[in-house]
């Protein structure tokens, strides 16, 4: 893991300004912080990115369907073959397997991530999915098409409602 010496919390890209001084220090300071934070940081990652997945899987396949999507997509996730191979050797009927989805699923959302981070993006819900429907490079360049920003909407909308009724349920 490399230290986050001059972005304090891994959001986006500090750029150096008259106040760069200040940002240095202040991302020393945040940093420490951060460090001791750790577990529950990870532990509220690991929280959205499970909520954020189910709400991809509740736009992409309400009912549940076994049958191949309109392009071949299978599973609860709709994976494409194309997807599917870049993660996975299983074969590609494997994606009907919930077990099996559920992991491709996390190493694409980890995957995803990475390349928003990589290019400066936040990787929010929203863009998570956006590039979920739409490619990584699509959503850095922002040339994403309505229809993949109107899936996007949804499964943000849904993700912050379970988010939402977790905190209302936890107090």
């Amino acid at each position: 893991m490399r230290p986050f010496l001059f972005q304090p919390t891994g959001a986006g890209r500090v750029k150096p300004n008259r106040r760069g001084f200040f940002k240095s220090v202040l991302g020393v300071v945040v940093c420490t912080a951060t460090f001791a934070l750790v577990p529950q940081a990870a532990a509220a990652a690991n929280e959205a990115r499970k909520e954020t997945l189910q709400s991809i899987n509740r736009v992409e396949n309400p009912r549940d369907s076994m049958k191949p999507g309109l392009h071949g997509e299978l599973g609860p996730y709709q994976f494409r073959s194309k997807t599917w191979a870049m993660h996975t050797r299983r074969p590609f009927a494997d994606a009907l397997n919930r077990t099996a989805s559920d992991e491709v699923a996390v190493i694409h959302y980890e995957w995803i991530k990475a390349g928003l981070l990589r290019a400066g993006v936040s990787p929010s819900a929203y863009n998570i999915a956006l590039a979920w429907n739409a490619g990584v490079s699509a959503v850095v360049n922002g040339r994403a098409p309505r229809v993949s920003h109107d899936y996007a909407r949804r499964v943000s909308n849904l993700t912050a409602d379970q988010l939402r009724g977790k905190q209302i349920a936890a107090n």
